[in-house]
């Protein structure tokens, strides 16, 4: 059995939003009890990231850690048509992921108590990232 659902996020900017609940409706549209659910999100200037979901100063640090990994208008970067975020964006998409492999057990993506799943946007200003969760079971 194999069930996709595909679905828009939109973004407020360099931050993160929560698509647990999506992830798992996915699931549960699926019908499948037990299998594997991969969420891709289908660009290269965000990412998806399996996090901790009860402190959000776990992803404020990464957001700071990150911003001083690869900060914008870096002389270093070739490639900014887009602006001083463009070429910091891909490499810290890079540095991440942009797919996650979750196992489904008995009708749910099967987290860990303290893990959500989130689209980690790169880019400074706001934009719609497409995301598909596929489920095979």
């Amino acid at each position: 059995m194999y069930h996709a659902k595909e679905f828009t996020v939109p973004t407020q900017g360099r931050g993160f939003t929560d698509i647990t609940r999506d992830v798992q409706q996915a699931v549960a549209d699926s019908g499948a009890k037990q299998g594997l659910c991969t969420v891709f999100l289908h660009h290269t200037s965000a990412s998806l990231i399996l996090c901790e979901n009860a402190d959000p100063d776990v992803r404020r640090d990464l957001e700071s850690f990150f911003a001083r990994l690869v900060k914008d208008g870096d002389p270093l970067f070739v490639h900014d048509a887009e602006g001083p975020d463009d070429m910091p964006a891909h490499v810290r998409t890079v540095l991440t992921q942009n797919s996650l492999s979750i196992p489904v057990k008995d009708g749910a993506a099967s987290l860990g108590t303290w893990q959500g799943v989130y689209v980690w946007e790169h880019r400074a200003s706001p934009h719609r990232r497409r995301v598909t969760v596929s489920v095979v079971g």
